[in-house]
């Protein structure tokens, strides 16, 4: 019956309310990765490399992928003298066929992956009628259905088990739009909204061991943003990698569902309904290239 269905609904909700109040108020413990096989795409420098040290001082056996060959084995070099094991692939993401293939090889030759996090991506940084279709395009491959692919191919292990953890990287870009962006803005936008729906359907088909985290930081001092400038330094700066690299572990860990970085982010959705017809959030929190 309606009502009935009606009743579970708000159930559900009183429910959910309480936890996010319950983990706001209590920090949850972080749970034990030793051993997980842990695969991150864009592992050759930045944000991607961060974690992958972060990870291999928790005794994770860490997958790398990149298509920056010598930066990966860098990677791979500092993870073994973390003490960690260190698989480095190179792996173009925007070949969907090519994700297919070195997910299976990664299976064969390493095992199941337990903990993904999808990480790599472009930028373009032009407005949009500047942007080259071939960018564009690019761009989408590799910030979007790259995701896509990863995910079909080692959640099936996951479901198997009932147990991992998909981390997929986005932006505070993706949920503010902002100048100059178009392409990168559209990908995280993309990213955000499936990482909403996968997440629904595994709760939905009950698979309460796989977890997803959504995570979306401002600007960070990576290679990917030289040459970018904010409009507001001294409110909005650059962030500081290690500050993200720890938050985003924090999160993981805790298997928080979203984390926005800084907290101002978490508002800015909020902020941008708010606003009346016809003005822009992006206008007072924009970015100038």
């Amino acid at each position: 019956m309606l009502i009935v269905e009606i009743l579970f609904l708000l159930r559900d909700i009183v429910i959910a309310c309480v936890a996010a109040v319950w983990n706001f108020l209590i920090t949850p413990k972080y749970k034990d990765v030793k051993d997980e096989i842990v695969l991150i795409t864009g592992s050759a420098n930045g944000i991607g490399r961060g974690l992958a040290l972060a990870f291999a001082r928790r005794g994770c056996i860490l997958v790398l992928w990149d298509i920056d060959e010598a930066e990966n084995e860098k990677t791979a070099q500092l993870v073994t003298e973390a003490g960690a094991k260190a698989y480095p692939y190179y792996c173009d993401l925007s070949k969907r066929k090519e994700i297919y293939r070195i997910g299976k090889k990664v299976q064969k030759e390493v095992g199941d992956v337990t903990i993904l996090v999808n990480n790599a991506g472009v930028v373009i940084g032009k407005s949009f009628l500047e942007c080259p279709d071939e960018e564009i395009e690019n761009s989408f491959q590799v910030n979007t259905l790259a995701y896509f692919w990863t995910i079909k191919v080692f959640l099936p292990k996951m479901i198997e088990k009932n147990y991992g953890h998909i981390v997929n990287m986005s932006s505070s870009l993706g949920l503010t739009g902002i100048n100059k962006l178009t392409d990168y803005c559209s990908t995280k936008f993309a990213v955000v909204g499936f990482n909403e729906v996968l997440s629904y359907e595994l709760q939905h088909d009950q698979y309460d061991g796989i977890k997803t985290t959504l995570i979306c930081p401002q600007c960070v001092k990576t290679r990917m943003f030289e040459g970018c400038k904010l409009r507001f330094p001294p409110i909005c700066p650059f962030m500081e990698l290690d500050y993200v690299v720890n938050k985003s572990m924090q999160a993981i860990l805790t298997n928080q569902y979203i984390l926005c970085l800084p907290r101002l982010v978490y508002f800015q959705a909020v902020f941008k309904a708010s606003l009346f017809n016809g003005a822009k959030s992006s206008c007072i929190l924009g970015i100038y290239i």
